[in-house]
């Protein structure tokens, strides 16, 4: 039986919805603590977008390779 396209196109569209969300969530969390903690290098920003976003390519890579 062949796979409806639209599932294809939803899933992969909601991986990209994801990927945007965690890393602005990730932003805006890194933002506030920095803001709170009057860090003059954004250190938390930085390093939980990177976080953010590598734990998201895991996600995504082993979604594609299933």
């Amino acid at each position: 039986m062949p796979e409806n396209p639209n599932n294809k196109f939803l899933k992969y569209s909601s991986l990209g919805l994801q990927l945007l969300a965690t890393i602005g969530a990730a932003g805006w969390i890194g933002y506030q603590i920095d803001s709170y903690l009057r860090l003059r290098f954004p250190a938390f920003l930085l390093s939980l977008i990177l976080l953010a976003f590598v734990g998201m390519m895991y996600k995504m890579y082993r979604s594609l390779n299933e």
